[in-house]
């Protein structure tokens, strides 16, 4: 049987399926982590210690030994990205923070689902996309982005919105990023060991976070993240887009970097670790967040195709 490969296969699989499994273990049988306890309750209500160790190792796969155009190229997008998140963020909240939609349509949506969605790359796809249709400065600009992960960006922009966040609990939030960068880039053999445990983490921490879901809110959440993510496509998509083009690119950078990552849907539970104001809508920010992945990883690839043709039409015809 070909598991993983069937898992791999699916956008955002790796994180999706994974969850899926814990809400429909959360839904059938609610009780499961307190009956089993030990191990097997740690592992379904304890998350965030697995998403700790996780940003660890994220952080040492970060390499700053680049070329200055790579920084340039990777801090526009960085920069482009963070202040759009930032800016919608700050919109929204006017309207919703810190609770979200409980009825409706629009199920689930809160401006931390909407940040969230909007500050983390889909890295593994970005990367595939730019060995495609990219250049090697497009590429290399994604060990700058790597900075989105975690939940400290996100925590930045609900702090503009009038969230506060003691200091300390922004310097909790990105120490294990800064200690793997650190370790990654004093120690090449360490960034090698870590960098390639990262991903082996994934689909234990969403296992976890599925056992905080219910089926039945997931799927009217999930309607909802296939709003967002259309949305996540298109407003960063233009915004990064000529971010791009303003730094020497052809704009197929800034829609390849348009998408959600899996790793994003871990943010609303780490943000309601930090701000417990947060608790309610944690399930169904992560369900929204969840759904906005495996859209954006749709929706993402073909844009970015279609804009990469579009040039190689042009350069054959000039």
């Amino acid at each position: 049987m070909q598991i993983l490969k069937t898992v791999q296969r699916v956008p955002g699989g790796m994180m999706l399926i994974p969850l899926l499994i814990g809400a429909v273990v959360n839904t059938l049988a609610p009780t499961t982590a307190k009956d089993f306890g030990s191990f097997t309750g740690a592992l379904m209500t304890g998350p965030l210690s697995i998403l700790a160790v996780f940003f660890v190792c994220m952080g040492a796969s970060i390499d700053f030994r680049n070329t200055p155009r790579i920084l340039l190229k990777g801090g526009a997008l960085l920069g482009a990205k963070l202040l759009t998140a930032a800016v919608v963020g700050l919109i929204v909240s006017k309207f919703l923070a810190p609770g979200d939609v409980t009825q409706g349509l629009f199920y689930g949506l809160s401006t931390l689902a909407i940040v969230a969605a909007l500050n983390d790359t889909n890295g593994g796809l970005y990367l595939a996309l730019m060995g495609q249709f990219g250049r090697e400065e497009d590429a290399g600009a994604y060990s700058i982005m790597s900075l989105e992960s975690g939940p400290f960006f996100t925590m930045v922009t609900l702090g503009l919105a009038g969230v506060v966040f003691p200091w300390q609990t922004f310097v909790g939030a990105i120490l294990p990023l800064l200690i793997g960068i650190i370790l990654g880039n004093i120690d090449s053999d360490i960034r090698k060991f870590l960098s390639g445990t990262g991903p082996v983490l994934i689909p234990f921490f969403a296992f976890g976070l599925g056992c905080s879901l219910n089926l039945m809110k997931l799927w009217q959440a999930g309607i909802t993240g296939v709003a967002l993510g259309i949305g996540v496509v298109a407003i960063t998509g233009i915004v990064l887009f000529f971010a791009d083009k303003a730094t020497g690119g052809r704009g197929v950078a800034g829609l390849a970097a348009a998408s959600t990552a899996g790793n994003a849907a871990a943010v609303p539970l780490a943000i309601a670790g930090i701000n417990a104001a947060y608790l309610p809508v944690a399930a169904s920010a992560t369900a929204v967040v969840s759904a906005s992945v495996v859209v954006t990883a749709i929706l993402v690839p073909l844009v970015t195709a279609w804009w990469a043709k579009r040039l190689q039409l042009q350069e054959e015809v000039a």
